[in-house]
């Protein structure tokens, strides 16, 4: 398959995968690898309490970065706002208008792009679907405090109180991986609400790889209700197994409507990345690592059983361990 469609399906490829509008805006609505989104069914025992969105408005302690990072999740999961946004990456920049609203526990998203060909995206989904990460067996915390808690066992999380994004009271959250082969990412969190207001994502090397920021928040309204924090799904039985991940990262829950036993999305809390492994007739994508932007696609062929499989996993990791974990795959015979 020549480059130009190889080019072509990833772009569709992370189309769908960033369908709930991306990584950066599934941190901004709670979605959490996400965005960030909705995929894939954990083994989580522990059945975690429903969440009361009053307790959003709650200011965390100064200088508590890990629960300045829970109070972002609910803030996401809690809110009715529309804003406006932009995104700088090395596609270039785009300008987005963002709709997120809660009614009768669905929660309703819309993006719609402003610059270039007119385009809006629509997804619903039900409340409650965010990261999925076992607290430790001896703590109370519900499912946004034990994802924070996960995040800064891989990630030192550095605090600054007093900072101001789009007009708004903010502060600023910097995360930097202990291992030095993920990403480093800084969050500016809205004081009122808990909302992420802008996001800056840089490699090992701090060279910004994207850029997103809410430039407008219009009218943030609080939900009037309780969010489910451990919606059950039916689990999948998949063909393949990996056979290596990076320390930290675990498979994220997913809708029983958007199963998908060919589709797997991972996350460590901060970066995300989906694995599809489906079987396909020759000649396939061209194997080898693709970049799109800020998304790398690690794409490879194998053969089992008599027939070939294709696995592509994407996503905003390094390259080389993108690369790995697409290869630690293995086609159950």
């Amino acid at each position: 398959m020549s480059d130009r469609s190889v080019r072509g399906y990833l772009i569709g490829m992370v189309t769908a995968r960033n369908r709930s509008w991306g990584r950066r805006l599934a941190f901004t609505l709670g979605l959490v690898g996400a965005s960030l989104a909705s995929q894939m069914t954990v083994a989580d025992t522990k059945t975690l309490p429903h969440i009361t969105c009053t307790n959003v408005v709650e200011q965390p302690e100064a200088g508590s970065a890990q629960a300045w990072l829970a109070r972002s999740m609910l803030a996401g999961h809690c809110y009715n706002f529309q804003a406006r946004a932009v995104t700088i990456d090395a596609l270039g920049v785009r300008t987005l208008a963002l709709s997120h609203r809660i009614r009768d526990g669905i929660r309703q998203q819309v993006v719609q792009h402003l610059d270039g060909p007119s385009i809006s995206v629509e997804r619903r989904s039900m409340v409650g679907y965010m990261a999925r990460f076992t607290p430790d067996a001896a703590s109370d915390l519900d499912a946004s405090g034990a994802w924070a808690q996960h995040v800064a066992s891989y990630y030192d999380i550095s605090f600054q109180e007093d900072a101001r994004v789009a007009g708004r009271e903010a502060v600023q959250l910097r995360f930097s991986p202990h291992d030095q082969q993920r990403y480093y990412h800084v969050w500016w969190v809205d004081k009122e609400t808990g909302l992420l207001l802008k996001h800056v994502m840089s490699d090992s090397q701090e060279r910004v790889l994207e850029t997103f920021q809410m430039t407008q928040l219009h009218s943030p309204e609080l939900y009037d209700g309780n969010i489910a924090s451990d919606p059950s799904a039916e689990g999948l039985a998949y063909p393949w197994e990996l056979t290596w991940l990076p320390d930290g990262f675990e498979a994220q829950p997913q809708e029983p409507e958007h199963a998908n036993s060919h589709q797997r999305i991972y996350s460590d809390g901060l970066a995300t990345f989906s694995l599809f492994v489906n079987p396909v007739e020759p000649p396939g994508l061209s194997e080898g690592v693709h970049r799109l932007g800020v998304s790398t696609a690690a794409i490879a062929i194998v053969s089992e059983g008599g027939q070939q499989w294709q696995l592509v996993g994407v996503g905003e990791l390094p390259p080389d361990m993108l690369r790995r974990i697409v290869q630690s795959v293995h086609i159950e015979p």
